[in-house]
């Protein structure tokens, strides 16, 4: 079973420390990166879908 998380946040250090403890945990980036401009906060936003493969326990 392949899971997926798409990570969002600010378009500061938080972001890629969210990103990077991801990885650490074993998910793996997929596509690209995305960053847009949060219209009701005037911030620019990042996202990064990430997978994990998981052996389903039944």
């Amino acid at each position: 079973m392949r899971l997926y998380r798409f990570l969002t946040g600010p378009d500061d250090a938080s972001f890629c420390y969210k990103v990077t403890d991801a990885l650490r945990k074993g998910w793996r980036l997929y596509g690209n990166p995305c960053y847009s401009m949060n219209n009701t906060t005037g911030t620019m936003q990042c996202g990064q879908a990430v997978t994990k493969d998981i052996t389903e326990i039944i």
